[in-house]
């Protein structure tokens, strides 16, 4: 019977004949699949040799007719000689043990039954060469047959006479013996598998390389016999063959020559022919710090073929060409994907090994054509991998209204807060299960959506269960949809430094309990319920033109930075609210600044560049650059400008309030806020959704707690804005059953004022640069009052080097670059 492993061909009838070099012929070109090929790497030359089976696959003609050949011959596959010598030895055995018995059995006149087994054998094995030979047009292979069937074809007409003629002649022992010994000497089952006869094939295996000795049983095998297989190679061999991806015919491996030789140079074309590859698709490399009679083999014939595609590609070569180029708009940046959706292209780029993710807005919609730069929107991971969507028009220019299952808090601590530009839901977090309370930054001009995102936020707390201390120094013109509908509304200056006040008075009341239990952290509802402070226009009592007196803006500086130490454990988050922030609207404490950004950042549209820097300034890693949000949705390409040049007034579409960058944990999104119908100056939809669910509250005794330090701070602070000086503020404290006395360590000394930071140098800095280009001497001489001249020029200095938001126009000449 045939062998399900197919042997090498060989002419000789002896066991030990010499091994024929093997024609080229029978080896399949390659194993490509039909997967998306994959960019090779380069791997070490001790990388581990896979062995997959080699499999067909149309990829091209040539790829077609090498496999075709390959499985005609099959049967002309080459096998060890020593497993050709175990055959032999066996097939042998088992001639000697039925000579024995056909001496034997004829001899009794009982073992009639063997004389029947040995004629159906026979018959058997005709019937079986017959329908092998129907139809068979290769006589080789025919012959082959033939030959299986001798040791019963021949044997059976020996053993028929025995059958009828009694006694014990000498011949029927001499033919048994005879036809022992003829098919013991032959051994023709062994010897069929052996046929064809490769052409012209040499018969000294001495002369044969060693690569050449064994079939090639698998795809890496494959790849060095035909290294070894052609002439332009000579006497090099191709070591350490590995696939990149299994089914594909990408490889790579290590050329080593003879000791005391060079691995020569091969041309393009030579080296593809060795595999029968595309041209240009197979390089040889030298091996650094090795010598060169070794090199590294690259054969990447798919990734030819995608780079190929990838040039015929319209937006592939618009990338190469406007974008990844050396003067392009992101140089060096790889366009790694794209796909096209009815209003957005988006594009999925990867930096090179050694580089970091750069993107810039700006370029990229000049690089693609664009007007309005609001339509190209940018995410990256601030490592290497990037996203770019392009759009036909806005997609949040229609955001649907807010429901409660929105604003219901998710276990993660997050509510969904709007729409993302790709569809997405933008979530943000009002409570962190893992670090608890969280501090957030909510920063946006009049008219950018900033009062209507906290009414939101605030609605889905009550919705959530989350107590609302909320206050509005603009009188509660603000929110005035809260009033009422929270635990507590302040409304005015006063009123919004009492309640925070009030705020501290409850977390020390909290942390002196958890002190007395030993708790070190904070579990919403055991035993308190999670408060959020929420302080809205507080740029009215933080900034530089504020007009509170000093000593109030220091208190309640202090107060800020007291709360953000110290809620994180106890369960009182809050969220500071304005219209611009920098370290001089923070009194100058870079603490606070950080501590005020630990846990959301809603930067919606400012009116400088100034805030925005220092709204996102150290939660954003390198490379990740944050869009501006413009006043108004664009109308069409060019449309101000080509109105501008005509002397026509310029077109504006819907303003794009709600709209806003979103930062948290270091990633950065662009967000709409929900939207909200106004009717007779107030949002009916959103009152409606806080007035679904009760009003949370604090516990019985923090409700004393908070109520009556509410009611001492008040007084205080209206003392404080007065400005009646100690005494009156003596008697305001008096009057109102004393204040804690040791509060007024809030208030400090006036030496700090002396002493402003360094960072506040490169606010003034920044605030003098908005107005356009300044020379250094002009800027040195508007801050003459403030700083010193040499402050200033280290300030610029680190401006221009390290921040990056000053660039020099001329000599001495800076502006700001965005």
């Amino acid at each position: 019977m045939e062998s399900a492993t197919p042997t090498r061909p060989n002419t000789a009838a002896s066991t030990k004949s010499a091994r024929p070099a093997p024609t080229r012929s029978p080896c399949p070109a390659s194993a490509p699949s039909d997967n998306p090929p994959a960019a090779p790497h380069p791997a070490k030359e001790d990388t581990p040799v896979t062995t997959e089976p080699i499999t067909a696959h149309a990829f091209g003609t040539v790829w077609t007719e090498q496999a075709a050949r390959y499985e005609l011959g099959r049967s002309a596959r080459y096998e060890h000689a020593r497993s050709i010598h175990r055959r032999v030895k066996l097939e042998r055995a088992v001639y000697g043990a039925a000579t024995l018995g056909i001496t034997i059995t004829p001899q009794s006149e009982t073992l009639w039954q063997s004389h029947l087994a040995a004629a159906t054998a026979a018959a058997g094995s005709l019937a079986w060469l017959w329908r092998k030979g129907q139809g068979r047009a290769r006589l080789a292979r025919l012959h082959q047959d033939l030959q299986r069937t001798l040791p019963l074809s021949r044997r059976q007409p020996l053993t028929s006479p025995t059958c009828f003629n009694p006694g014990t002649p000498w011949w029927e022992i001499a033919d048994a013996i005879g036809w022992g010994l003829t098919m013991t000497a032959t051994a023709p089952v062994s010897r069929a598998r052996q046929l064809p006869t490769p052409p012209a094939a040499s018969t000294d295996a001495a002369t044969q390389p060693k690569a050449l000795q064994l079939a090639p049983t698998t795809y890496e095998e494959d790849r060095a016999y035909r290294w070894a297989a052609a002439r332009a190679t000579g006497t090099t061999r191709l070591t350490h063959v590995t696939r990149y991806q299994h089914g594909l015919p990408d490889f790579h491996g290590i050329v080593v020559a003879e000791a005391g030789e060079a691995v020569p140079d091969l041309n393009p074309t030579a080296l593809a022919a060795v595999f029968d590859f595309p041209p240009g698709s197979v390089v040889l490399e030298p091996i650094p710090n090795s010598g060169p009679g070794r090199k590294h083999l690259i054969a990447a014939p798919t990734a030819l073929a995608r780079r190929a595609q990838a040039d015929d590609d319209p937006m592939h070569r618009l990338w190469n060409a406007k974008v990844s180029h050396p003067k392009g708009a992101a140089p060096g940046m790889i366009l790694a994907d794209y796909r096209t959706e009815p209003n957005r292209i988006a594009l999925r780029v990867t930096a090179p090994d050694d580089q970091l993710i750069q993107l810039n807005q700006k370029k990229i919609a000049r690089a693609f054509d664009y007007k309005d730069t609001s339509l190209v929107m940018v995410e990256t991971d601030g490592l290497g991998d990037g996203l770019i969507s392009l759009y036909r028009t806005h997609p949040l220019l229609n955001v649907r209204e807010a429901t409660a299952a929105d604003l219901t808090m998710a276990p993660d601590g997050t509510i969904a807060l709007g729409q993302q530009p790709d569809g997405r839901i933008g979530r943000i977090p009002l409570y962190d299960p893992q670090m608890g309370a969280i501090t957030d930054l909510f920063v946006g001009a009049p008219g950018a959506g900033k009062s209507v995102t906290l009414l939101h936020v605030i609605a889905a707390e009550r919705i959530s269960g989350i107590v609302s201390i909320v206050a509005d120094a603009q009188d509660g013109m603000s929110l005035p949809e809260v009033d009422g509908r929270v635990f507590h509304f302040g409304k005015g200056i006063a009123a919004t430094a009492a309640t925070l006040a009030a705020a501290v008075d409850l977390g020390k009341y909290r942390e002196s309990v958890s002190a007395e239990n030993g708790w070190g952290s904070f579990e919403i509802g055991n035993p308190w319920p999670l408060v959020n402070v929420t302080l809205d226009e507080l740029n009215r009592i933080l900034s530089a033109d504020a007009t509170v007196p000093r000593p109030f803006r220091k208190w309640v500086t202090g107060l800020v930075g007291d709360t953000q130490s110290t809620g994180r454990k106890l369960g009182l988050g809050i969220r500071f609210a304005a219209q611009s922030i920098h370290l001089a609207d923070l009194g100058d404490k870079d603490r606070i600044r950080a501590n005020a950004k630990n846990g959301t950042v809603w930067l919606g549209r400012t009116n400088s560049s100034t805030t925005q820097h220092m709204a996102r300034d150290g939660v954003l890693p390198p490379g990740v650059e944050i869009a501006p949000i413009p006043r108004y949705f664009g109308t069409g390409e060019g449309s101000a400008i080509n109105a501008a040049f005509e002397g026509k007034e310029a077109q504006h579409g819907p303003i794009t309030a709600g709209m806003a960058n979103i930062i948290n944990g270091g990633s950065l999104f662009t967000n709409r806020t929900w939207f909200a119908r106004k009717e007779n100056k107030t949002y009916p939809h959103l009152i409606d959704l806080m007035e679904s669910h009760d009003i949370p509250w604090l516990t019985e005794q923090e409700v004393i707690v908070f109520g009556v330090s509410y009611q001492r701070w008040l007084a205080f602070a209206e003392a404080l804005l007065a400005g009646e000086g100690e005494e009156g503020i003596q008697e305001a404290v008096d009057a109102h059953q004393g204040v804690v006395k040791e509060q007024s360590a809030f208030l400090g000394d006036d030496e700090d004022d002396d002493q402003p930071s360094a960072s506040s140098i490169k606010d003034r800095i920044l605030d003098v640069l908005a107005n356009g280009p300044m020379a250094l001497k002009d800027v040195r001489k508007r801050l003459a009052d403030e700083f010193a001249a040499g402050s200033v020029n280290n300030a610029m200095g680190e401006l221009h080097n390290i921040d990056g938001l000053v660039t020099v126009v001329s000599r001495g000449v800076y502006q700001l670059t965005q």
